[in-house]
């Protein structure tokens, strides 16, 4: 097949993937079973390896990593795009980390076009939301950097939405008033709800702050569990059940307020099918 017609085969496969993966209820898409407005729950993976673990295991979709660009496409697009083939398994993505988070000046030089990569990448394997670390916690940071790094972000999601890519920030130690900001400013950034992450530096789980302030920026959630804690080192991302975290509350707000999108279980691939019987079980008590 010469270039011409293999790219057209490509475009064409891409939207194929795109509309077969909003078809399974990913961001934005209603499911219904039963009469019930329900999720879908996937896996992260690291790695090919883990990508093929979560596949065989049946599981809808992989959150990959999006770490290097270049060594995604000489390394991973073609192994990646077998197991979509071979099992029918579709993507979202989770993008590098920030580096230093102090610095505008960096963040804009380094890591904008960085991430601009990165979205290429995801356009390319037909990923339709790419979730992103992006400090802006006014207990740590400065407002003068956060307002910089805003606009920053703002050029990130300009860049996405050119790409047809939605792009989530995910919370790390922040509240909800730290990101409205940025949610008023930016019409189009959407929310990754960690719900790991939700337990650290807080008396609290702030997931329900979040889903009362920010429900309608929520487009993706992270489970994990852990034993609450003030540093990055209690962020150990146990299964379910291992920890003090009460999900199962937790998804039950979230049903109540009618999210019905997509769960990526961040835990080893061994512990994912044990996880997502515990959501689904959690999800359907919450249904009767």
């Amino acid at each position: 097949m010469d270039e011409k017609k293999w790219r057209c085969a490509d475009t064409v496969r891409a939207v194929f993937l795109k509309c077969f993966f909003c078809f399974r209820g990913v961001p934005g898409i209603r499911v219904s079973y039963g009469g019930q407005h329900t999720v879908q729950i996937g896996g992260r993976a690291h790695s090919v390896e883990e990508v093929t673990q979560l596949a065989q295991a049946g599981l809808p979709f992989a959150e990959i990593s999006i770490l290097d660009p270049d060594t995604f496409f000489k390394k991973e697009l073609h192994p990646l795009r077998q197991l979509q083939d071979r099992y029918g398994i579709t993507y979202l993505a989770h993008g590098p980390e920030e580096g230093n988070a102090w610095e505008p000046d960096v963040l804009r030089n380094k890591l904008l076009p960085h991430m601009r990569s990165v979205v290429d990448c995801a356009h390319e394997l037909a990923i339709p939301l790419v979730t992103i670390h992006f400090w802006i916690d006014r207990r740590f940071i400065d407002e003068a950097v956060i307002q910089e790094k805003i606009g920053i972000l703002e050029q990130m999601v300009e860049y996405a939405v050119s790409r047809h890519v939605v792009l989530c920030i995910e919370n790390l130690s922040e509240k909800p008033s730290d990101f409205l900001p940025a949610f008023e400013a930016i019409h189009d950034l959407n929310m990754t709800l960690d719900i790991g992450h939700a337990e650290l530096l807080s008396e609290a789980n702030r997931s329900y702050e979040f889903s009362s302030a920010c429900m309608d920026r929520i487009r993706h959630v992270h489970i994990h569990d852990n034993k609450g804690g003030n540093s990055p080192e209690d962020d150990i991302h146990l299964p379910l059940g291992r920890g003090t975290i009460d999900f199962v509350s937790i998804l039950s707000d979230l049903r109540q307020k009618g999210y019905d999108k997509t769960i990526t279980l961040e835990v080893k691939p061994e512990f994912v099918l044990a996880g997502k019987e515990l959501i689904e079980a959690a999800w359907k008590d919450g249904n009767e």
